[in-house]
């Protein structure tokens, strides 16, 4: 069994290195100090901890498009979450059933073939999700014949006084006539951005099951839903999905909805300015939707892709791996009496060498978010990571077993593992500090500047000539005296001659090679 105290040096180096630049002492003649920290190294994937078959599937996909191993890995885990979400929960030793559903973000830049990556893992879902088209698509004609038929003896029953005199009469035909023919669900199992009203619509109609999974996860980040007037409504809803809840909407024009048993899961790949607006803002952070993703930032893999052919055994990991979550799909769901599309799980518990390995980890766990602790700097997340060890182990166990009712020692190690890495990626990402919208355009007004072949610039140089960011004389203002206070620009006493004009306000760039 694992044991946790071996993370312990690995997370303190982790917060050692988030210490905030300003906070470090200052020597004299100190260059100009970056705008933000430098985050330090990714922590490596632990691929071996995906299990026999998503580890060799995601190591089969890195040597077929070689994406970094971590956005193989993090592709395939999000998948196979997606996939067994519908089969089963986990029962906490707490007593809590929660759900395997897992929110996961990939942060990657342009060029590093994340949606390659991506494609190569979700091709089992998308080929299970033609089948459903194609049944979809068979039945529907009949359904609406059907639903016609229907409602056309409704208004005849409605409407014939003579024979349905009165209302008892009415109420009679009308029981004997049954309620209105179902429709076949809606196939639609993956969607790239979607609103969360437009979610819980599908979700009403469709399958209950669902995942929100993009390659360009900047649509769902910078789309409707995610709007500074809906944020926090879409988070609170993705967060409550995240817990199990039942989705619960009461509107003046739409009515009321109420749609228990429903899961989703969700995996972002987006570039690191998006994520950076993501990972810093406030309001997901206090709202709770950052401490339910699960983040990897691997490095580039960029000039060390040179052309080579995939080993043979990589399509045949593949294929494995397809077969695999394509038979967990088309294994018949536990719905709730007389429901379609409401899910009414069984619980995996701890086996009791699980169990012990489980809660050694929380009591860890807790002693490091505690103040001073290793895990203070990342407390909201820091408080699931028990939990995101569970729902992933449980995920590993159902892939390695679809008739598992126990969790075992190996599977909660293995998941132990998985929450490691993404607590050491939180405590290298998760700074609130670091990607602030003034230091981002400081950042751009940097790069500018340094491409320059002068030394000395003047405030009207900046919002005259520079980036269009800076059309404003206060924009310009603010990046200029950030740059000055970390020591890439300063001040010229009694201004100078810029272009011919004599400026009073005029700043030098300092380290132009740094």
């Amino acid at each position: 069994m694992a044991d946790p105290e071996q993370f312990l040096p690995r997370w303190n180096a982790a917060v050692a290195a988030s210490v905030p630049f300003a906070a470090q002492p200052r020597p004299t003649a100190e260059p100009p100090r970056p705008l933000r920290r430098d985050p330090g190294a990714p922590d490596p994937f632990p691929i071996e901890a995906l299990g026999e078959v998503l580890g060799a599937a995601a190591k089969a996909i890195n040597d077929k498009v070689q994406a970094p191993i971590a956005i193989c890995a993090q592709s395939v885990l999000a998948a196979a979450t997606l996939v067994v979400q519908a089969r089963a929960d986990i029962q906490l030793p707490t007593g809590q059933p929660r759900p395997l559903s897992g929110y996961f973000l990939t942060v990657a830049g342009s060029g590093e073939r994340k949606t390659s990556a991506d494609r190569e893992a979700l091709w089992p879902i998308l080929h299970h999700e033609r089948r459903l088209r194609e049944q979809y698509e068979a039945e529907l004609p009949g359904y609406l014949n059907a639903h016609e038929a229907w409602e056309k003896q409704r208004l005849q029953i409605l409407n014939n006084k003579k024979r349905y005199p009165d209302p008892a009469s009415k109420r009679a035909a009308l029981d004997e006539l049954g309620p209105a023919p179902v429709s076949p669900l809606h196939p639609m199992l993956v969607c790239p951005e979607p609103t969360f009203e437009g979610l819980e619509r599908l979700f009403a109609v469709g399958q209950p099951s669902m995942g929100v999974f993009s390659g360009e996860g900047g649509q769902f980040v910078g789309g409707h839903g995610m709007q500074r007037e809906t944020k926090l409504r879409t988070a609170a809803a993705l967060s409550g999905l995240w817990d199990g809840d039942a989705i619960r909407r009461v509107r003046a024009l739409d009515g009321t909805t109420l749609l228990p048993g429903r899961r989703l899961s969700v995996h972002l790949m987006v570039q690191p300015d998006v994520a950076n607006l993501l990972l810093c803002d406030r309001l997901l952070a206090d709202q709770g939707l950052l401490s339910r993703l699960l983040v990897t930032a691997p490095p580039s893999a960029a000039g060390t892709r040179f052309w080579r052919e995939a080993p043979g055994e990589a399509d045949a990991a593949i294929r494995r791996y397809g077969a695999r979550l394509l038979g967990i799909l088309e294994e018949p769901r536990t719905l709730a009496p007389g429901k379609l599309n409401e899910l009414d799980l069984p619980a995996l518990v701890f086996d009791d060498a699980a169990r012990r390995t489980w809660t050694a980890f929380c009591d860890h766990i807790e002693r490091e978010l505690g103040p001073g602790g290793s895990l203070e700097p990342v407390r909201g997340f820091a408080n699931k990571v028990p939990e995101h060890a569970a729902r992933v182990a449980s995920v590993l166990a159902i892939v390695a077993d679809l008739q598992c009712a126990e969790i075992n020692a190996s599977a909660i190690d293995a998941g132990i593992q998985l929450a490691q890495h993404y607590a050491m990626e939180a405590l290298r990402l998760f700074d609130t500090s670091s990607a602030r919208p003034e230091i981002l355009c400081a950042e751009q007004l940097l790069t500018w500047l340094q491409n320059r072949p002068e030394d000395l610039i003047s405030l009207p140089d900046v919002y005259q000539r520079g980036p269009n960011a800076f059309r404003e004389a206060k924009t310009a203002r603010e990046a200029i005296h950030l740059l000055e206070d970390h020591g890439w620009l300063e001040p010229v006493e009694g201004g100078a001659v810029i272009n011919g004009t004599p400026r009073r306000d005029v700043w030098r760039l300092i380290g132009r090679s740094a």
